[in-house]
């Protein structure tokens, strides 16, 4: 990458999509956030990224529920960085419920933010990634991209539809010079989880690591955590040269989750 890249990244201001923007920051490349949270606290990320790694981040507080936000922040992006090379498609919420108890609000909800907002934000981007004939979209999937588990309806669903996503926007521009690729991650260390696994011990008289093991066992062969720094590693390899010709893929990052 001889010229200075950017990156979108949706979702950005904690958990996973701040591990990517950080791993992208590390290798040179310009980065956008976006994400909710406190004011403050945000641009106290931006200055912390921008000051470590000598790179231009801005900051897009584009919700993803709204198209329009979401094509102005690719525009903005184009505006003040000169180009969108990587776009990665992050934002995601969770509810769970049985079927027949899921708030149809909440459905609307997931699907607005964990996959729509991923076709919009890519077919914002792709008409500039085009005309540079360069292009990188990686859309954080799950294992739940792969497989089902109760109570996850729109979840799953949302991320079995990323990974289509995927497929067709990798054979539609193949020879544009943009790839389109799916990390799909099992359970990962994010301070949300981390929360969690707290109350867990708490509640059972137990310590975090114990926890940590009785919650990944449930899933993973492998009985360890997922880093975001890990999923920004893998994310890095895939806007890299050596992954030039990687595309329409899953990637699975999941402790061996999806391996039976």
């Amino acid at each position: 990458m001889a010229q200075k890249k950017t990156a979108i990244v949706t979702g950005s201001t904690s958990g996973i999509g701040q591990g990517i923007a950080e791993a992208f920051a590390a290798q040179g490349i310009n980065v956008v956030l976006n994400g909710f949270g406190d004011k403050d606290a945000i641009e106290k990320l931006r200055q912390g990224i921008a000051d470590k790694f000598k790179v231009k981040v801005t900051y897009s507080a584009a919700d993803m529920t709204k198209p329009a936000e979401i094509k102005k922040m690719v525009d903005d992006a184009v505006a003040e960085h000169g180009s969108v090379d990587i776009l990665v498609n992050n934002a995601g919420i969770q509810f769970t419920a049985l079927v027949e108890d899921f708030p149809a609000e909440k459905w609307d909800q997931i699907i607005a933010i964990n996959l729509s907002a991923a076709f919009h934000a890519s077919k914002a981007a792709i008409p500039y990634m085009k005309k540079n004939k360069w292009g990188r979209i990686i859309n954080i999937a799950s294992a739940h991209g792969l497989v089902g588990s109760p109570h996850k309806v729109a979840y799953v669903a949302a991320k079995h539809g990323i990974m289509g996503m995927s497929k067709v926007i990798a054979l539609e521009y193949a020879n544009d010079g943009i790839t389109s690729n799916a990390i799909c991650p099992g359970w990962v260390l994010t301070p949300l989880v981390e929360k969690q696994l707290q109350d867990r011990a708490k509640e059972n008289g137990t310590t975090v690591d114990q926890e940590k093991v009785a919650l990944v066992a449930e899933k993973q062969a492998l009985h360890q955590f997922t880093t975001p720094e890990q999923i920004g590693g893998l994310a890095v390899f895939l806007v890299s040269d050596a992954a030039a010709t990687i595309t329409g893929t899953s990637q699975s990052i999941d402790g061996g989750w999806t391996a039976e």
